[in-house]
């Protein structure tokens, strides 16, 4: 008998969320130990799916296929390759440690907050093991919701706005993507993604569809200009918020591109690559310069999310093997230092109650661990090498020097100011003499805690040992590139390992 593996991942979290809700009372304890036992159980599922992946099998794994809407030829269609399972791991790693960190900093609501992280775990994991265009966008807009509740009730002074915003830009962007997956479904009859990218559009469907496609990945991502809302998301979003914010919610974007409109509409794709090139290099010069000026460090980071991203859409559509791994390898990177930079951030703020850069100083005196924490991590943000920021980026500069060396030097730059603001950052916070702020709230013997170094132990780990052998993922994305590159490229001529 096959056991419904990736069912089982989805749906999970979702049987935590009805126990929750069908459970009388409050008991906030009880709560906590439901949503991480059941996100823990979770992990430990993906864990096993992992252990009996192949990375070298470039087809569908886990396959789960039945008749849904069967007017529509649509099906309740899953499965994961080597593009899809590294996302489901990131998902799946990052919960739990929300849920975690949360233990001590929400104080209210307990229960109803669990219940958002959770139905949160469940539609992420859902929009990467979908393959049908019906569930993979019920998936894709269900992240909404609890994202919306989570930013809206449990965020900062100005959360009302910043979860509206971030609502009404992602929600009107998914709006062209229906209107795009319908029609397609007219050209193809079909909603099944594999079969969709086996047939040939017209020229001049390609190109509309393409932009109503991208409308809705470029806000997700988030891509210059439609990147405005994710500063917003991040300063007002809880710390966990922000960790799965950044983490794993901007990579449905890339994924989007990859998974569905390079091999749909590769003609499109190729044509209006220029002006995707150009968004992402805007993306990742400006948005650094904006990230030099900003006094708040947790906007800081947002906005070199952004530039990040920018890596990633660039990477893209140089459409070359290496650009595309660099691009998915960026995406993992990302999600995991990103993920620490904001839990890095929450741990000062729980103490001094401050995200103000001008507040800080000398803080290396009073957390030694702390500061060598963020300093491993700050070094993968920028991409020094034995860190797993460094691969995907390498890979993306070398794919974008083939295909043209301005390209390559505007990205290059982009480079050397994110290394510019993020050492600016830390010597700001963690050099010099100790600031009037600290010395009030006297928090000199209040470094990390058991359960802080647990967790940043567990990320720096993981994010020094993909850069150190990164094998172990890009073997899985180089075997699956066949089904989404959308030219005639030499895969075989592959050598990013």
């Amino acid at each position: 008998m096959n056991i419904p593996l990736l069912s089982l991942l989805i749906f999970l979290p979702l049987i935590g969320v009805i126990f929750l809700v069908l459970v009388k009372g409050n008991n906030t304890r009880n709560a906590k130990a439901v949503a991480l036992w059941i996100s823990c159980l979770d992990l430990i599922l993906a864990l096993v799916m992992w252990s009996q992946f192949d990375a070298s099998n470039p087809s569908f794994q886990f396959v789960e296929k039945h008749s849904w809407i069967e007017t529509m030829r649509c099906s309740y269609h899953l499965g994961v390759d080597g593009l899809s399972i590294y996302f489901i791991l990131l998902a799946t790693i990052l919960t739990p440690i929300c849920i975690f960190s949360s233990f001590t900093k929400i104080t209210s609501r307990i229960r109803e907050y669990m219940i958002a992280f959770l139905l949160l775990e469940t539609f992420m994991i859902g929009v990467f093991c979908a393959l049908d265009a019906i569930l993979f966008y019920l998936f894709f807009e269900g992240v909404l919701i609890p994202m919306f509740l989570i930013i809206g009730l449990w965020g900062g002074n100005n959360r009302i706005y910043a979860c509206f915003k971030f609502f009404l830009y992602t929600f009107l962007g998914s709006v062209f993507m229906l209107i795009a997956l319908v029609k397609l479904y007219d050209y193809t009859g079909t909603t099944n993604f594999i079969d969709m990218s086996a047939i040939s559009l017209p020229i001049g469907a390609q190109q509309w569809l393409f932009w109503a496609l991208v409308s809705a990945f470029a806000v997700k991502i988030p891509m210059w200009p439609v990147h405005t809302w994710l500063p917003d998301a991040h300063v007002e979003a809880p710390t966990a918020g922000s960790v799965l914010l950044a983490g794993v919610l901007l990579k449905m974007g890339g994924y989007g591109l990859i998974r569905i409109v390079l091999p749909i509409l590769p003609n499109a794709s190729q044509q209006f690559a220029p002006i995707m090139i150009g968004l992402s290099l805007i993306a990742i010069v400006y948005t650094s310069l904006v990230a030099l000026a900003q006094t708040d460090i947790k906007k800081l980071i947002a906005y070199s999310s952004v530039a990040h991203m920018g890596f990633v859409t660039l990477g893209i559509f140089t459409f070359s093997p290496q650009g595309i791994v660099g691009a998915v390898m960026q995406m993992i990177s990302h999600g995991f230092v990103s993920a620490a930079l904001f839990l890095c951030v929450g741990v000062i703020y729980d103490r001094y109650h401050t995200r103000e850069i001008n507040d800080y100083g000398g803080l290396l005196n009073i957390m030694p661990l702390y500061a060598s924490a963020f300093f491993v991590l700050l070094i993968a943000s920028i991409g020094v090498p034995g860190t797993s920021g460094f691969v995907g980026e390498f890979l993306v500069l070398m794919a974008t020097f083939k295909t043209n060396i301005l390209y390559a030097a505007t990205a290059t730059l982009g480079m050397i100011l994110g290394a510019v603001y993020m050492l600016w950052l830390y010597k700001r916070i963690f050099m010099g003499k100790i600031s009037g702020v600290l010395v009030l709230h006297d928090k000199q013997h209040n470094d990390l805690t058991r359960g802080e170094r647990t967790i940043f132990g567990i990320l720096i780990f993981i994010v020094l040992g993909l850069g150190i052998y990164p094998k172990i993922v890009l073997k899985g994305i180089e075997v699956a590139l066949p089904k989404v590159m959308p030219i005639k490229a030499n895969i075989k001529a592959m050598h990013v390992h």
